[in-house]
Protein backbone atom coordinates (compact mmCIF):
# COMPACT_ATOMS: atom_id res chain seq x y z
CA UNK A 1 0.00 0.00 0.00
CA UNK A 2 1.92 3.10 -1.28
CA UNK A 3 -0.57 5.82 0.92
CA UNK A 4 0.15 4.32 4.54
CA UNK A 5 1.62 0.94 5.95
CA UNK A 6 0.36 -2.45 6.87
CA UNK A 7 -0.25 -3.85 10.30
CA UNK A 8 0.33 -7.36 10.43
CA UNK A 9 -1.11 -9.10 13.72
CA UNK A 10 0.44 -12.47 14.61
CA UNK A 11 -1.48 -14.16 17.75
CA UNK A 12 -1.23 -17.57 19.41
CA UNK A 13 -0.94 -19.56 22.17
CA UNK A 14 2.57 -20.28 24.23
CA UNK A 15 5.36 -21.74 21.91
CA UNK A 16 3.68 -21.55 19.24
CA UNK A 17 5.91 -19.82 17.04
CA UNK A 18 4.59 -16.19 17.15
CA UNK A 19 7.65 -14.54 17.50
CA UNK A 20 10.00 -16.60 15.15
CA UNK A 21 7.13 -16.49 12.20
CA UNK A 22 6.91 -12.59 12.87
CA UNK A 23 11.23 -12.67 12.38
CA UNK A 24 10.74 -14.15 9.45
CA UNK A 25 8.43 -11.84 8.30
CA UNK A 26 10.36 -8.66 8.81
CA UNK A 27 13.58 -10.41 7.52
CA UNK A 28 11.70 -10.60 4.00
CA UNK A 29 11.69 -6.89 4.10
CA UNK A 30 15.07 -4.38 3.64
CA UNK A 31 16.94 -4.33 7.08
CA UNK A 32 17.16 -2.17 8.76
CA UNK A 33 14.58 -3.77 11.44
CA UNK A 34 13.46 -2.27 14.39
CA UNK A 35 12.41 -4.73 17.45
CA UNK A 36 10.32 -3.27 20.08
CA UNK A 37 10.47 -4.96 23.19
CA UNK A 38 7.87 -5.14 25.96
CA UNK A 39 9.20 -7.95 28.38
CA UNK A 40 10.96 -6.80 31.88
CA UNK A 41 13.53 -9.46 33.18
CA UNK A 42 12.61 -9.79 36.59
CA UNK A 43 14.29 -13.39 37.11
CA UNK A 44 16.84 -15.42 36.02
CA UNK A 45 14.17 -17.32 33.67
CA UNK A 46 12.67 -14.45 31.87
CA UNK A 47 16.78 -13.25 31.41
CA UNK A 48 17.05 -15.69 29.61
CA UNK A 49 13.70 -15.87 27.27
CA UNK A 50 15.02 -12.45 26.30
CA UNK A 51 18.74 -13.84 25.37
CA UNK A 52 17.30 -16.14 23.63
CA UNK A 53 15.38 -13.66 21.69
CA UNK A 54 18.04 -11.06 21.22
CA UNK A 55 20.44 -14.49 19.61
CA UNK A 56 17.89 -14.95 16.94
CA UNK A 57 18.29 -11.14 14.98
CA UNK A 58 21.84 -10.96 13.80
CA UNK A 59 22.89 -7.36 12.00
CA UNK A 60 20.16 -4.97 10.68
CA UNK A 61 18.58 -4.84 13.84
CA UNK A 62 17.81 -2.06 16.76
CA UNK A 63 16.40 -3.16 19.66
CA UNK A 64 14.08 -0.37 21.58
CA UNK A 65 13.02 -1.35 25.17
CA UNK A 66 9.74 -0.17 25.74
CA UNK A 67 7.97 -2.20 28.82
CA UNK A 68 5.02 0.99 29.41
CA UNK A 69 5.54 3.67 26.25
CA UNK A 70 4.39 1.25 23.27
CA UNK A 71 2.36 3.83 21.36
CA UNK A 72 5.12 6.38 21.58
CA UNK A 73 7.80 4.19 20.48
CA UNK A 74 6.44 3.39 17.46
CA UNK A 75 5.51 6.84 16.79
CA UNK A 76 9.27 7.67 16.95
CA UNK A 77 9.85 5.38 14.28
CA UNK A 78 10.67 6.92 11.10
CA UNK A 79 8.42 6.05 8.67
CA UNK A 80 8.73 3.06 6.11
CA UNK A 81 10.31 1.54 9.30
CA UNK A 82 9.67 -2.07 9.45
CA UNK A 83 9.06 -3.09 12.77
CA UNK A 84 7.91 -5.56 15.14
CA UNK A 85 6.47 -5.48 18.11
CA UNK A 86 6.85 -8.41 20.63
CA UNK A 87 4.54 -8.47 22.84
CA UNK A 88 0.74 -6.64 23.54
CA UNK A 89 0.31 -9.21 26.71
CA UNK A 90 3.60 -8.47 28.36
CA UNK A 91 2.85 -5.21 27.67
CA UNK A 92 -0.55 -4.77 29.22
CA UNK A 93 0.86 -7.10 32.04
CA UNK A 94 3.22 -4.26 32.74
CA UNK A 95 0.19 -1.80 32.75
CA UNK A 96 -1.82 -4.06 34.98
CA UNK A 97 0.67 -4.81 37.84
CA UNK A 98 1.38 -1.01 37.39
CA UNK A 99 -1.87 -0.34 38.66
CA UNK A 100 -2.55 2.44 35.14
CA UNK A 101 -5.40 3.17 33.29
CA UNK A 102 -5.76 0.09 31.07
CA UNK A 103 -8.61 1.17 29.02
CA UNK A 104 -6.84 4.11 28.25
CA UNK A 105 -3.46 2.74 27.67
CA UNK A 106 -5.19 0.50 25.47
CA UNK A 107 -7.00 3.37 23.45
CA UNK A 108 -3.68 5.25 23.05
CA UNK A 109 -2.14 2.24 21.10
CA UNK A 110 -5.13 1.28 19.29
CA UNK A 111 -4.84 4.76 17.73
CA UNK A 112 -1.39 4.47 16.59
CA UNK A 113 -1.95 0.75 15.67
CA UNK A 114 -4.11 2.60 12.77
CA UNK A 115 -2.01 4.69 11.54
CA UNK A 116 0.89 2.37 10.63
CA UNK A 117 3.49 4.05 9.08
CA UNK A 118 5.39 0.85 7.25
CA UNK A 119 5.37 -2.52 7.74
CA UNK A 120 4.58 -3.19 11.57
CA UNK A 121 3.99 -6.62 12.93
CA UNK A 122 2.56 -6.69 16.44
CA UNK A 123 2.77 -10.22 18.01
CA UNK A 124 0.10 -11.22 20.74
CA UNK A 125 -0.68 -13.91 23.00
CA UNK A 126 -4.20 -15.93 22.75
CA UNK A 127 -5.34 -16.13 26.33
CA UNK A 128 -9.28 -16.90 26.15
CA UNK A 129 -9.40 -20.13 25.02
CA UNK A 130 -8.08 -21.97 28.15
CA UNK A 131 -10.20 -22.56 31.59
CA UNK A 132 -11.44 -19.60 33.74
CA UNK A 133 -8.65 -17.93 35.89
CA UNK A 134 -8.88 -18.80 39.65
CA UNK A 135 -8.63 -14.96 41.14
CA UNK A 136 -10.19 -11.60 40.16
CA UNK A 137 -6.57 -10.05 38.84
CA UNK A 138 -6.10 -13.02 36.53
CA UNK A 139 -9.64 -12.86 35.02
CA UNK A 140 -9.32 -8.95 34.63
CA UNK A 141 -6.06 -9.72 32.47
CA UNK A 142 -7.78 -11.96 30.76
CA UNK A 143 -10.63 -10.14 29.45
CA UNK A 144 -8.72 -6.78 29.03
CA UNK A 145 -6.32 -8.72 26.68
CA UNK A 146 -9.40 -10.55 24.83
CA UNK A 147 -10.79 -6.56 24.70
CA UNK A 148 -7.25 -5.70 23.36
CA UNK A 149 -6.70 -8.53 20.71
CA UNK A 150 -9.77 -7.79 19.64
CA UNK A 151 -9.32 -3.88 18.94
CA UNK A 152 -6.30 -4.60 16.96
CA UNK A 153 -7.12 -7.51 14.87
CA UNK A 154 -9.99 -5.15 14.03
CA UNK A 155 -7.53 -2.54 12.53
CA UNK A 156 -4.81 -4.86 11.34
CA UNK A 157 -4.60 -5.62 7.66
CA UNK A 158 -3.68 -9.05 8.21
CA UNK A 159 -4.07 -11.35 11.02
CA UNK A 160 -2.31 -14.50 11.18
CA UNK A 161 -3.08 -17.20 13.84
CA UNK A 162 -0.14 -19.57 15.09
CA UNK A 163 -0.86 -22.56 15.80
CA UNK A 164 2.27 -25.30 16.23
CA UNK A 165 4.37 -23.39 14.50
CA UNK A 166 2.21 -22.83 11.35
CA UNK A 167 0.54 -19.64 10.33
CA UNK A 168 -3.46 -19.95 9.67
CA UNK A 169 -4.60 -17.02 8.05
CA UNK A 170 -7.44 -15.10 9.58
CA UNK A 171 -7.73 -11.88 8.02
Amino acid sequence: MPDRGRLTFIIGGARSGKSAHAETLMTALPSPWAYIATAQAYDDEMRERIALHRSRRGEGWSTIDAPLDLAEALEALPDGQPVLADCLTLWLTNHTLADHDVEAACRRLADVLSRPRGPWFVVTNEVGQGIVPDNALARRFRDDAGRLNQRVAAIADTVLLMVAGLPLKVK
